[in-house]
């Protein structure tokens, strides 16, 4: 099976921007660096540079003249204006660049025959991902694409006379022809804004208003169901895009600000116009962007409090990154009980969960209020050995249900639900009503997951639920997905759209949890790079350091501040020197070999 430690190990550097980005958010920085690996698609039509795209080399061989393609495939200028020098006049009038954007992992070109002016090759290759019309990324696993290739010597030149539709682009290519970026959209409670990650490739000038057109048009389709879009008709972008003193010219580039007139703003609700700038700001910020964002609805202040312009410190408290932020601090579950981790040392946690010596694994609420944790129910077979408590931090608790096997709970950010997996197939909320204080159990419906061309095996093993409540990260038959929450009508929900990421890894996962709002932070069996981060798009998947870990890595719990694993010895922190060296795991003391770290959600 293709890994990816060659790739991830040459991007080793992007794990460093992926924390810069959450240093920025957290810190309200107007430029904020991107998000993590190379980035995001867009075939939608380009205008030609004023010189044109190089031509090929005069006098190429066949079989170089065909990596050549490949490399120039990543350049959707003018509908592929670049990749089409390399075909026969026919060739090129026919050739459907639209029907597919294949990425392929170092291409092989096969020889099959040559005559003096006729030449067959065969492209073999590892696809690595597909790319959507609208940049959305899908991480692929699966045979070697394979395909023909006829080649035909036009007036001493070898140009391709025949080839597939669609484009098959070498990733190394992509990497540099193509940039990541999140686009933003609220979240159904209006209390946050949900990434969307798109690969688009285009100049810094034409960037903002790419970027805008892509929010207007809307999330992906799984997506769809459960953000809104305020910037979506009757509201819309009032062209041209300026600079903040009007200049239209080079918008984007470098310092000038933006600024922007949304027609038919003046009809939202204040809350609505709110998440509208944030949409927009969160999304240009990342995206290297910078503000000041003067935004105006129907040709006035969008909101009187920032006339003179917004800045990303505005609208943070919308970020998934601000959201996840962890405010009780670290706790651990060491033998079998819940203790509290701080500078002072360690602490016993009041009431039941720190006097027990039962607990198998546990979660807090993030405004630590609220526990839930599996608990050794210690009956004898064929009663069910594990039994799923919740209860007041330091105060009451109770059984609410029970199973061979529950998966460790997962909070929702606002504390009202909690999420676990009972035997491996029955996804249940804990539902936490803190105005009654009563808790009911809500069964999921997972057969979303279990049907369509993505469809998960069982048993899931883990669960994670976003900060913003509209993902949920799992863990199935040893394999990484990311689903999408949908609220159903009757109040009930229901997992869909599942997507795998982390496909190159042939290791089981064992352990995950969310690093902000588009990261997934995973553990895997195994001493090779047992720990890695991935995007939510399955794009960007890169291996830690694993210096002073110890296979095999039990379990992990993060959040943007910190991140926390348990190998097979002790409970240890992601570290960075301070002269900016390589980072490294240090043990946080006094937990010893058979704790693991809990942190809210």
């Amino acid at each position: 099976m293709r890994t990816t430690h060659h790739r991830g190990r040459s991007r080793s550097s992007l794990l460093i921007g992926v924390f810069a980005l959450v240093v920025a958010m957290l810190s309200g920085c107007a430029s904020l660096p991107e998000s993590s690996a190379p980035q995001a698609l867009g075939t939608i039509n380009q205008q030609p540079t004023s010189e044109g795209p190089m031509p090929p080399a005069v006098g190429r061989d066949p079989a170089l003249l065909l990596r050549d393609f490949l490399q120039a495939t990543a350049d959707p200028t003018d509908q592929h204006a670049a990749a089409r020098q390399y075909l026969t006049p026919t060739a090129a009038q026919r050739w459907d660049d639209t029907t597919s954007t294949v990425i392929v992992d170092r291409p092989d070109t096969l020889f099959e025959s040559r005559a003096d002016d006729a030449a067959t090759y065969r492209i073999r290759a590892q696809k690595v991902a597909e790319i959507a019309p609208d940049g959305a990324y899908r991480a692929m696993e699966g045979p070697p694409l394979e395909y023909k290739i006829e080649m035909n010597r036009i007036d001493g030149e070898w140009r391709i006379a025949e080839l597939p539709d669609g484009v098959v682009m070498d990733e190394s290519a992509f990497a540099k022809s193509y940039r990541r970026y999140a686009l933003y959209f609220a979240d159904p409670n209006a209390t946050s804004v949900v990434p969307d990650l798109r690969w688009v490739s285009a100049p810094k000038n034409q960037l903002t208003q790419r970027l805008l057109d892509l929010i207007t048009q809307g999330p992906q389709p799984g997506l769809a169901p459960v953000v809104r879009n305020n910037l979506a008709p009757p509201v819309s972008v009032r062209t041209p895009i300026t600079k903040v003193n009007g200049d239209p010219g080079e918008v984007g580039v470098g310092i000038g600000g933006v600024r922007l007139d949304f027609l038919g703003a003046a009809a939202l609700a204040p809350r609505d116009r709110e998440l509208l700038a944030a949409q927009v700001i969160l999304t240009l910020a990342r995206a290297d962007i910078l503000g000041p964002y003067v935004l105006l609805a129907d040709g006035k202040p969008l909101d009187d409090r920032y006339a003179n312009g917004w800045t990303v410190a505005d609208v943070q408290q919308f970020s998934p990154e601000v959201i996840a932020q962890n405010r009780v601090g670290l706790h651990a579950l060491r033998e079998g009980g819940l203790v509290q981790v701080s500078a002072d040392g360690i602490t016993e946690a009041p009431g039941y969960f720190g006097a027990v010596r039962n607990l198998q694994s546990a979660s807090l609420t993030p405004d630590g209020q609220f526990v839930a944790a599996v608990a050794d129910a210690g009956r004898p077979p064929p009663e069910p050995p594990r039994t799923l408590m919740v209860g007041n931090y330091g105060g009451t608790q109770f059984p609410v249900a029970e199973g061979t096997t529950i998966s460790r709970p997962s909070w929702t950010a606002d504390g009202s639900a909690a999420w676990s997996v009972i035997d491996g197939e029955r996804v249940i909320r804990v539902v936490n009503d803190r105005g009654t204080g009563t808790v009911s159990l809500q069964d999921v419906d997972i057969s979303g997951l279990t049907t369509g061309s993505n469809a998960l095996r069982l048993p899931i093993t883990e669960i994670r639920i976003s900060r913003t409540g509209v993902r949920v990260a799992i863990i199935a038959d040893g394999k990484v997905y990311v689903a999408v929450v949908v609220r159903q009508p009757d109040g009930k929900f229901a997992l869909t759209s599942p997507m795998p990421v982390a496909v190159d890894v042939s290791t089981p996962a064992v352990s995950l949890n969310w690093l902000g709002g588009d990261t997934v932070f995973i553990a895997f069996q195994g001493n090779v790079d047992p720990v890695r981060t991935v995007q939510i798009d399955g794009s960007g998947l890169l291996p830690l350091t694993n210096r002073n870990l110890t296979a095999p890595v039990r379990s992990v719990s993060v959040s943007p501040e910190h991140q926390y694993v348990a190998d097979s010895r002790a409970v240890l922190e992601l570290t960075s020197t301070p002269d900016g060296g390589e980072p490294y795991w240090r043990e946080v003391p006094g937990l010893g070999a058979n704790a693991v770290p809990v942190l809210p959600g």
